[in-house]
């Protein structure tokens, strides 16, 4: 073999050798590892119950959330993750909750009304013993020229009666009067005697008798003017006055 034929097979032979080493020195590409998934962003919920309250009443708040490790609510600081609590507002409000984790913020709200307290009614007063007596203790009518008491007034003087022995505490003037038949000096005299008439007969009903005052008007004091039969009768009486 020739010596320039030798040389190009060498050469050949360390070509080749270099393309093999160049080929095993390529490097390999690296794998990259996928990102990591995003935290879960907060869930956050809140609610009253009830949510329309009048003044002086409270309402309960109830929430619940997720995801979050700052929690708080308006007005009451920081809360666990869910649970309630009771709150008594003065006036309409409303509550907000906030949610912050890893994966960020959420909020929620709810509001509570609170409507004006209805206005304290007035107690009606009950009736004075005064009302009552003007009620059931009645007037004692008498026959033209008589002082006793007719059968048909003795239920009004035992109704009378029942009355005054049932409050003690209420003493009584008994007037008497007459028609303006007569003389004045005759009508004084015989509405006197009506006075004491009907004094008598409520001490026998158990009235004490220092709780009965009499006077006698006679004629004077009219309670109706006409000269007729039905106006007379209307003069003829024992009027009862509340006194205490």
């Amino acid at each position: 073999m020739s010596t320039a034929k030798s040389k190009l097979l060498v050469f050949a032979a360390a070509l080749a050798l270099a393309f093999i080493l160049a080929g095993c020195s390529k490097k390999v590409a690296k794998v990259t590892p996928p990102a990591p998934p995003a935290p879960p962003s907060p869930t956050a919920s809140l609610a009253a119950s009830p949510d329309v309250i009048q003044q002086g009443q409270s309402t309960t708040l109830t929430w619940q959330t997720q995801h979050a490790n700052d929690i708080t609510i308006q007005g009451l600081g920081t809360v666990p993750a869910s649970g309630s609590r009771t709150v008594k507002p003065d006036y309409s409000t409303t509550y907000t909750l906030t949610a912050k984790g890893p994966g960020g913020t959420q909020d929620a709200d709810t509001r509570v009304t609170v409507n004006a307290a209805p206005a304290a009614r007035m107690a009606t007063p009950g009736p004075t013993e005064a009302d009552l007596f003007g009620r059931n203790v009645k007037d004692v009518y008498f026959n033209f020229d008589r002082y006793n008491i007719r059968p048909d007034e003795v239920q009004v003087t035992g109704t009378d009666a029942k009355f005054l022995d049932s409050h003690p505490d209420i003493k009584i003037l008994v007037e008497g009067h007459c028609d303006d038949r007569g003389s004045e000096e005759y009508n004084l005299a015989l509405g006197d005697s009506r006075a004491h008439s009907l004094k008598e007969s409520l001490e026998k009903e158990g009235v004490s008798a220092d709780r009965i005052k009499t006077v006698s008007y006679g004629k004077e004091k009219p309670f109706c003017t006409v000269d007729d039969e039905q106006c007379w009768q209307q003069n003829r009486r024992d009027h009862v006055i509340f006194q205490q």
